[in-house]
């Protein structure tokens, strides 16, 4: 099938494309290229990148580690910060954290490559089948974890190496959250998202409980009368809608959706794609959906973003990645209706926006463009009635800096509680911590403490 077919289709691509065009976005590096690439590290004592990372790992470290050829023992120092240090590698956004700190980031030269460094030692570690972690003795406290993804795996890891015993609910059928569901299919290929989670649960005592929701299959209180404490950790479930006319039409669909099937297809061939894309947003969704909507065949692609550039929440890196596969970044452009024929998306009207006083503002002058797929990537929210009263802040659960909620003996992280900045490692930051709040307040005498009025 060629480019040319109309509407939403699938096989746009020769079957070859599909796996050239996923392909691994930054293919690992082999041993001589990470000796070359560590020896570029300046071992600051004040390391600026350690700083930045949110994990705290001791980068300095791990890369002298690498130097003297000792990328086990740099698994190690990752991992004693960040049990998920392996997908962080392939999906932080190292160029606006660690790397842009990087005292090399200069005009005249690069950074050291701190994130393809960090997926050679966890990546060495890992296909060697190298733990290093064993239980504390028995503590006989359980603790339930709502969510398996990146904050509540760091949480249940943390727990049950201080002889904890964990049980994680989660509302899907594959434990990983967003490293399983929501991660661009280029930057974590493969099986990666599963290895990982089966790496995390080989230090025992977790059990996972798939197909279970909050709020449908269990209540905070049933939890908390059941386990000594709890940790929330599910995310964002909901999505924010365009409120325009003509959302509902046959291909208009969540931009989130969208690279959830990407995620899971086995065939990637299989997966229909519009011939002229518009995609809805200024975030890293919006650049992941754009890009494989490209990848997948789509002829035109374009981003539509109601503010500049500069305000993008897509870093530079990422909007410049999208351009060079041949995405339209077009700025200052609010949807006003999705064009509706033969009961299909035809196109969209937008209105230029212009600041006005300092607030953002419809011009009045309007256009179109055309399209017969549209993918809105405007944010997610939370979207669970069940959470008991426990109180909220920003429309995110409030917590204080170790994770405890309003309630007391429960505790969150990652994008469902304040704070959390829908990355990987901010969510495994939280989980981590939360987890030795937790530890804390369980091993002392003291009862749980509610933290936040």
């Amino acid at each position: 099938m060629g480019t040319n077919q109309t509407g939403i289709a699938a096989g746009r691509l020769a079957p070859a494309d599909y796996a050239a065009n996923f392909a691994d976005l930054h293919p690992p590096l082999d041993k001589h290229e990470a000796l070359v690439a560590s020896d570029r590290c300046y071992f600051c004592h004040d390391a600026p990148c350690m700083t930045a990372c949110p994990t705290e790992i001791d980068i300095p470290l791990f890369i002298r580690q690498i130097s003297t050829g000792n990328p086990i023992g740099s698994a190690k120092t990752i991992f004693d910060q960040n049990i998920l240090g392996g997908m962080c590698a392939r999906v932080c956004p190292t160029e606006t954290l660690c790397e842009q700190a990087c005292v090399r980031n200069t005009a005249e030269e690069r950074p050291v490559e701190i994130g393809r460094l960090q997926r050679y030692a966890t990546d060495t570690a890992m296909a060697a089948g190298r733990q290093f972690y064993t239980r504390a003795a028995a503590t006989g406290k359980t603790i339930a974890v709502v969510g398996a993804g990146p904050a509540g795996l760091a949480c249940a890891h943390r727990l049950a190496l201080h002889g904890h015993d964990v049980v994680i609910y989660d509302a899907r059928p594959k434990a990983g959250g967003l490293n399983e569901y929501g991660i661009a299919a280029y930057k974590a290929p493969g099986d990666f998202a599963q290895a990982e989670v089966d790496y995390v649960l080989a230090i025992g005592g977790i059990e996972v409980v798939n197909g279970k929701a909050l709020g449908r299959d269990f209540t905070l209180a049933d939890l908390s009368a059941r386990y000594d404490a709890v940790f929330l950790g599910f995310g964002l479930a909901g999505v924010n809608t365009l409120g325009v006319p003509g959302e509902m039409l046959e291909g208009v669909e969540d931009a989130v959706d969208f690279i959830e099937r990407l995620r899971s297809a086995d065939d990637k061939a299989t997966l229909p794609v519009g011939r002229r894309v518009v995609v809805i947003g200024g975030g890293m969704t919006a650049i992941d959906a754009a890009v494989q909507a490209k990848l997948l065949g789509a002829e035109e692609v374009t981003i539509c973003y109601r503010r500049g550039k500069e305000q993008m929440n897509a870093s530079v890196y990422e909007q410049e990645l999208a351009a060079s596969k041949g995405v339209f970044i077009r700025h200052w452009l609010a949807p006003k209706q999705i064009i509706e024929k033969d009961g299909k998306v035809a196109g969209i009207e937008v209105e230029y926006t212009a600041l006005v006083d300092g607030r953002l503002a419809g011009t009045g002058e309007t256009g179109a463009i055309a399209a017969d797929q549209i993918l809105v990537a405007i944010g997610q929210k939370l979207d669970n009635p069940a959470l008991d009263g426990l109180a909220l802040e920003g429309g995110k659960i409030a917590v204080d800096g170790e994770g405890r909620t309003s309630l007391s003996g429960v505790w969150a992280g990652g994008d469902c509680a304040f704070g959390g900045q829908d990355l990987t490692v901010s969510g495994v930051a939280m989980g981590r911590d939360a987890a030795e709040s937790i530890n804390h307040v369980l091993m002392s005498a003291a009862a749980p403490v509610t933290a936040v009025a």
